[in-house]
């Protein structure tokens, strides 16, 4: 098993996205990026933590590959747009891909100037590629937050 971390915005989104994905083993929605221990949703939402909120994305590499994961992330969000997604704007809803090895890294690097280059964009992509830092887990009421309440996406 392997795991990487990924910010695209609004963190219940990326989750239900993920869970979707044939391979995935589990999702964490929680909070990375940041130099406050312990962070709250509340704290995060300041935009004074340096978090952003993310998915931690547990996947099994012989039943999905991280580039299949790099293609579902590429695709559930704006990469072009700083520190905002649809409504949420602030840093916590940066888009960053947060990594566990040199060979993610690579993957992420690649993927990302792919995809730039293919014009998809009509902006450059500012996606952030760090190595993975602290994860916090995000409080219970925001884990699986779709499927508690029997929605299937935010309606922007």
């Amino acid at each position: 098993m392997q795991e990487v971390i990924l910010g695209a915005g609004c963190f219940w989104g990326v989750q239900d996205a993920f869970d979707q994905t044939p391979g995935v083993i589990s999702t964490v929605v929680g909070y990375c990026g940041g130099s406050f221990e312990n962070p709250t949703y509340e704290d995060v939402c300041t935009g004074q933590t340096g978090h952003a909120e993310v998915v931690k994305v547990e996947f099994d590499e012989n039943k999905v590959s991280f580039e299949k994961l790099l293609n579902v992330f590429w695709t559930i969000h704006d990469p072009t747009t700083l520190n905002r997604q649809g409504p949420d704007v602030g840093s916590q809803y940066r888009s960053a891909i947060f990594f566990y090895d040199e060979k993610q890294e690579k993957k992420a690097i690649d993927s990302k100037k792919e995809l730039d280059a293919s014009d998809r964009f009509p902006n450059p992509i500012i996606t952030e590629i760090n190595p993975a830092k602290t994860f916090y887990r995000a409080e219970e009421y925001h884990q699986k937050y779709f499927q508690k309440r029997g929605i299937s996406h935010c309606k922007i």
